[in-house]
């Protein structure tokens, strides 16, 4: 089951509970500013200001509490944060407010409003506090999207394994797989996963080592050969030695890596944070400042204007604008990306996009469709091709040969009637034999043909073609004679040669590195136009290739889909992830490419320079509100007009502030990519 983020969970219902609310308080808090408000409300001023105490109470001290939390662990660790301003201006505006309404009495004529009551700002308190937890969530939210594929990773090994006693084959039971060590001999049976990283002691199989090399067709495995834990056993049972267990297999160790390179900080959100380290001094030191020189210079009720200009400067300087810029932007751009098929699940991911200046690209399901497919269909003299698809995909339909359902998938496109088959047997990596409407049909590999003593002679030098443009050859004897051959590739996509074109159009490298053998890679970068190959590398490899790349300056992106590119996502600048590859990939990866086509980058990359444009326009529009909004509340508007920026002025400003960081957001959703 998924695991929850208690913080996030905490935070959401923090936001949700004060934007309840904090409407209502906002409404009174106009109604109370704009006495023609007031008969729509029946009740008076008094009942009104009482209300707002009651409902702003638990926004500040119940949703704000996290805040001053934070605010105190700055002081006790002697620095400053976001938090801190925060904290001081909505706790001193609410303390301000508390008084106002206990003690009005004690507030000079001069000081009261028109209506002869004392200014409260609690709705000011209420917006504040609702907006940094806003802002708060959408952080969270953007960090808690990476651990359950990762650890899906550890649910590809069965539970349990079936562990032999003694030397010899008979006796064995079957026990967890925290219970195997090193030197135990497994059974493993068709269709089951490899417990662990090992070697084949007895028996042949094909194994599905997708998750680990990208090659779409099963390997056969004999004796002497490795094998990796995760791996599907597509073929016959075999006898194993455990190599490496728990911590030390290949899958364990792709967890640690794509854990360790995910836990990296946004660059664009640090933004915030150096404006806010060097804001909270400043706001503080101004404010102390101001009540210094109003309660030295200022006016009869100078402390209590010296209070309430502090104030104005405390919430006028509160970094809610600042603290959204960058997760705001970020949250519309990435609904942007999503209607142009991009998901896009962080600020890192998005910044390191616009950059990217060298791309890594998997072979297997990223830029082919990563499903083996009857690409050819070659008949000798004497025979028919749809024919010969036809005994095929008979067999097919009554074996578990790993290639089967290619055949039946071909012949059904070319709406070919299929035989019943008898007497059908897979010979483990080897084939499949049968009998199909009275002929002997073997299907298979040139050992299976000289097993059944069929000579494939001008057939075999033909195959040599086939292999060369990157095809997996199987041939086809009917009653002992050859008759033909399927070849069988993992087709390109349409859209990866367009692709490709675009992204060299613009300047991006291209790499393609595979964990397929360097023919096969060759032949498809061949047909794309891409000069640079890394073949036959482990998903450690992977992942080193990655970091050198990165040694050396470029800006990298990964795209892949399948688990053993997860550490390779993960050391990127940004992993780009095909949605229909494992679901480890796509959490590991901070882009996710919805409809698996690699266009889509292309969109991305426009979106990302779009969107990081958008969050320094954010960035500008709060830094500027704060510098020219901390002086007038400061009062230097006094003496020359003798007007003072009160807290309501100051929390209606940074309302504004917020409102503008959100409109200028919103205009993403317009834009073109």
């Amino acid at each position: 089951m998924p695991q929850t983020n208690p913080e996030l969970a905490d935070v959401t219902r923090r936001f949700w509970s004060c934007a309840v609310i904090s409407v209502p308080v906002l409404f009174l808090g106009m109604a109370e500013m704009m006495p023609s408000f007031l008969p729509v409300i029946p009740m008076s001023r008094t009942v009104c200001v009482w209300m707002q105490f009651v409902l702003a109470t638990p926004v500040v001290f119940w949703g704000g509490w996290p805040f001053f939390r934070h605010a105190w662990a700055s002081v006790v660790h002697r620095g400053g944060s976001m938090f801190t301003l925060v904290s001081l201006g909505v706790g001193v505006a609410w303390v301000f407010s508390l008084g106002a309404l206990l003690f009005p009495h004690l507030f000079p004529e001069s000081y009261r409003t028109d209506g002869g009551g004392v200014p409260v700002y609690f709705e000011s308190v209420s917006v504040i506090v609702t907006l940094v937890l806003l802002g708060r969530v959408l952080e969270l939210r953007a960090r808690a999207r990476t651990g359950d594929g990762i650890r899906s990773l550890l649910a590809l090994a069965p539970e349990k394994a079936f562990r032999f006693r003694g030397e010899g084959e008979g006796e064995g039971e079957e026990v967890p797989l925290a219970c195997i060590a090193v030197g135990d001999r497994l059974r493993v049976y068709p269709g089951e996963a490899v417990p662990v990283d090992g070697t084949v002691l007895s028996g042949t199989s094909a194994v599905d080592e997708s998750m680990v090399t990208g090659e779409p067709l099963p390997l056969v495995k004999g004796e002497g050969d490795p094998v990796t834990g995760g791996t599907l056993n597509r073929g016959g049972s075999f006898v194993m030695r455990a190599d490496r267990v728990g911590r030390d297999t290949l899958v364990a160790r792709i967890v640690r890596m794509a854990s360790a390179a995910r836990h990296s900080p946004a660059p664009i959100q640090r933004a915030g944070d150096r404006g806010a380290a060097f804001l909270v001094p400043v706001a503080i030191l101004v404010a102390v400042v101001v009540l210094a020189v109003w309660s030295w210079l200022g006016p009869e009720a100078g402390v209590l204007r010296g209070v309430e200009s502090a104030v104005a400067v405390l919430i006028i300087a509160c970094p809610g604008a600042l603290m959204l810029a960058a997760p705001m932007a970020v949250m519309v751009g990435t609904g942007r990306g999503a209607v142009a098929g991009v998901l896009i699940k962080d600020a890192e991911a998005l910044e390191s996009l616009g950059k990217v200046d060298t791309l890594v690209v998997d072979k297997t399901g990223t830029i082919t469709e990563g499903t083996p497919h009857v690409v050819s269909v070659v008949a000798l003299p004497g025979h028919d091709e749809d024919a010969l698809l036809g005994l095929a995909a008979s067999l097919g339909r009554r074996s578990e040969h790993p290639l089967s359902s290619a055949w039946v998938r071909r012949a059904r496109q070319r709406g070919l009637a299929l035989s019943d088959a008898a007497d059908v047997h897979v010979v483990s990596g080897k084939g499949v034999v049968g009998d199909v409407d009275g002929h002997a049909v073997v299907l298979g590999s040139r050992l299976l043909f000289e097993e059944h003593g069929i000579d494939g002679g001008e057939l075999y030098r033909r195959a040599e073609t086939q292999r060369r443009d990157g095809c997996t050859v199987v041939f086809i004897g009917v009653d002992g004679r050859p008759a033909g051959m399927l070849g069988v590739a993992d087709p390109i996509k349409r859209s990866s040669y367009d692709a490709v074109e675009e992204l060299r159009g613009q300047g991006v490298r291209i790499v393609l590195l595979t964990g397929d053998h360097d023919v096969t890679a060759r032949v498809v970068a061949h047909h794309l136009g891409i000069d640079e190959v890394v073949a036959d590398v482990s998903p450690e490899e992977k992942g080193a290739v990655v970091r050198r790349l990165r040694e050396e300056g470029a800006t990298v992106a990964v795209a892949g889909d399948g688990i053993n590119d997860a550490s390779a996502l993960a050391q990127a600048h940004v992993g780009l992830a095909m949605s229909t590859g494992a679901r480890v990939a796509v959490e590991t990866a901070g882009v996710t490419l919805l409809r698996g086509d690699l266009r889509a980058l292309v969109r991305a990359r426009g979106l990302s320079r779009e969107t990081l444009s958008n969050v320094r326009q954010n960035l500008a529009l709060a830094v500027v509100y704060n510098v020219l909004g901390i002086p007038l509340a400061a009062g230097v508007l006094y003496p020359l007009f003798g007007l003072p920026v009160s807290p309501m002025v100051a929390g209606a400003a940074m309302t504004l502030c917020w409102l503008s960081v959100v409109m200028n957001s919103l205009r993403l959703r317009y834009r073109t990519l």
